[in-house]
């Protein structure tokens, strides 16, 4: 796992190794191993490693072929590189190191893009082709891995951060509105948009030729193109139950352990939860005394649902039955004021949920381990929010489909609010809707909506495109803070392809009953079936049986989430109101402090629960300063 960077001149100015040492330098956090820089005329490429494979220089990186035609600086592990490698092998290419960067190589020059549905792993990278004069951006289907680029002046950059690009001193830094307003709707940025205006994500699944000999002026330079997506959808004819059961069985294991190789020492996160539980089980098979790692919370001033947030218990149970050498950490109220400015400049900019306590476990793992197993993506594919999904399981057609799923999806802010809180800005935003933001992010999965199964493979989609993939960039950056590879065995493409032709019916327990409810439903007793937090992962809950303990796999769901409504009122409040209640605040130099404090002012009272909009107002505050004040 890595950082990569570089930049390339379009009006053929020369690129110093220099400049390129600059901006790896900004993220030497990601590879502490490790830099190589290389440039030629107006092209430059820098790397930053943390050796995982080989640690021998051989994989030293930007790594160049054998014939001196291709220059590769890659950020990721392919699990798969080893069959990969002897396919290579036998058209009589020699190889100089063990590493999966030489294979990755190797697969581009031979097969192009082609190679990127061959790869079975999470990467970012960029290929530059010293013949045609030309460079390939890449990321994994998933998006595990973050790629970013910008275009101003006469100069194109990527990196794997945006704090690469910005270190060149030519790169003027202005806040995007546009996509401020994006966030403050959905607490996520679903668009290729980031809140620095000229740098861009590239999307999951895709990849970007650049060419500078084409025109800047048009930004023909740069065409890109999808090579993969999800597809969820209701298999025509479906299996035996028990058939499923004992593939899904057999995929998670080989995905599991598929992810096991490393020539480092390797951990796992171990929540209370069946997803982390599931991972950790396999993987200690594997490894006597396998090191896992727990984050709880004070629960002494804690509240109603928050009073059920701490899973240290049932971690430390399955611990003791896995056999792990197990760590774990308490967070207090407190703990989040005294990160919070290092964390947003991990983070560059906030995306789903309140992130703290995953910088933190992060940054305890990364005192014992260079490799950590997450269970991100379990949820995503098997089902794990049910409540979401029976908010549009009685739908009738798309559009309707779109207004319920929508309003459910404005996290922080509705309509009315976002147009109150940019009152003093709103001609530069007033273009934005979000709604076809949101309704855009169907356009590539063909479904014709003609049953309830497919409006929920239609919600599973949307959230591994949108949520999952904020979530798999906030836990890159906070992990890689910690010079930490978390890796994601849920995301195995073999597991993945099962989980979207699993019938929905497997997923979810109660899908008929919900149907049952009709307009006539008095609204409470709907929003019982909106509570409904164990009905979801049915068949992963199942298979897993026989791993786990069964109060685990029983168990409520619950996510990762720190008791913030009660801190933010309690413990915290001095630190909300003076950092969000000072008017020379740098967020009110966008946002109408009139329109907001209100807003905060209904949590600190107990009329309404805004926790998230107060994390995500402090975390653009600590941005800001990071990244405007010099």
């Amino acid at each position: 796992m890595c950082g990569i960077a570089g930049l390339i001149d379009l009006k053929g100015g020369r690129v110093s190794t220099s400049l390129i040492k600059e901006m790896t330098d900004t993220i030497s956090h990601r590879g502490p191993d490790g830099e190589g820089h290389w440039s030629e005329d107006n092209v430059g490429m820098g790397h930053r490693r943390l050796a995982i494979l080989d640690l021998s220089n051989a994989g030293k990186q930007p790594m160049v072929s054998a014939d001196h035609r291709w220059v590769l600086s890659y950020n990721g592990e392919v699990y798969n590189y080893k069959e990969i490698r002897r396919e290579i092998e036998n058209q009589g290419i020699w190889f100089r190191s063990n590493t999966d960067s030489e294979v990755v190589l190797y697969a581009l020059a031979l097969w192009g893009e082609k190679a990127l549905l061959r790869f079975n792993g999470m990467f970012a990278l960029a290929l530059w082709d010293r013949k045609e004069k030309n460079l390939l951006l890449a990321r994994d289907r998933y998006g595990i891995k973050p790629l970013y680029y910008g275009f101003q002046g006469n100069r194109f950059y990527f990196g794997s951060e945006q704090k690469a690009i910005i270190a060149d001193h030519q790169f003027k830094k202005k806040l995007n509105t546009k996509a401020l307003l994006e966030y403050l709707t959905f607490q996520n940025i679903f668009t290729n948009q980031t809140l620095l205006e000229d740098i861009h994500i590239l999307e999951p699944g895709h990849f970007a030729k650049v060419d500078p000999s084409k025109n800047t002026y048009s930004n023909s330079f740069i065409l890109k193109k999808q090579y993969w997506d999800y597809h969820f959808k209701e298999p025509k004819e479906p299996k035996d139950e028990q058939e499923y059961l004992e593939e899904l069985d057999r995929l998670f294991n080989q995905a599991v352990k598929r992810q096991l190789v490393s020539d480092v020492e390797l951990g796992a996160y171990l929540s209370g939860g069946i997803d982390s539980g599931s991972i950790t089980s396999i993987a200690a098979t594997q490894f006597p005394y396998l090191k896992t790692f727990t984050c709880g919370f004070d629960l002494s001033s804690a509240s109603g649902i928050e009073l059920t947030f701490d899973e240290r218990i049932k971690a430390e149970a399955m611990s003791a039955l896995f056999k792990t050498e197990h760590y774990e950490m308490v967070l207090k109220a407190g703990d989040m004021e005294r990160c919070l400015g290092t964390l947003a400049w991990h983070l560059e900019e906030p995306r789903v949920g309140q992130s703290y306590p995953n910088y933190y476990v992060a940054q305890l793992a990364g005192k014992f381990v260079k490799v950590v197993l997450s269970g991100s993506g379990g949820d995503e594919l098997f089902g794990g929010y049910p409540w979401r999904y029976y908010r549009t399981a009685n739908c009738l057609e798309f559009n309707e489909y779109i207004d319920q799923y929508y309003l459910y999806w404005q996290r922080l802010l509705s309509n009315k609010e976002i147009k109150n809180v940019f009152s003093s800005s709103w001609k530069e935003v007033e273009s934005v809707q979000t709604k076809n933001i949101f309704r855009n992010v169907f356009l590539t999965h063909k479904n014709d909506l003609q049953n309830q199964e497919d409006y929920v493979n239609h919600s599973l989609y949307f959230e591994a495109k949108t949520f999952l993939h904020g979530l798999f960039t906030m836990e890159d950056k906070l992990s890689m803070a910690h010079s930490l590879e978390t890796r994601v065995p849920f995301m195995d493409n073999d597991l993945v392809d099962f989980a979207m032709q699993c019938p929905v019916g497997l997923k979810l327990r109660n899908l008929q009953e919900i149907l049952k409810i009709n307009e006539n439903e008095p609204s409470n007793k709907k929003a019982d079936y909106f509570k409904k937090t164990n009905d979801g992962k049915q068949i992963l809950r199942k298979v897993m049986e026989k791993y786990i303990p069964k109060d685990i796999t029983q168990a409520t769901k619950k996510g990762f989430s720190s008791p913030d409504a009660s801190w933010f009122k309690g413990q915290s409040i001095d630190f909300v109101q003076k950092t969000l209640f000072e008017s020379k605040a740098k967020i009110y130099e966008v946002l109408d402090e009139h329109a907001v404090k209100p807003l905060i002012e209904e949590h600190l009272k107990g009329i309404r629960n805004r926790r998230l909009l107060i994390w995500s107002l402090l975390n653009l505050e600590a941005w800001i300063k990071n990244t405007f004040e010099e």
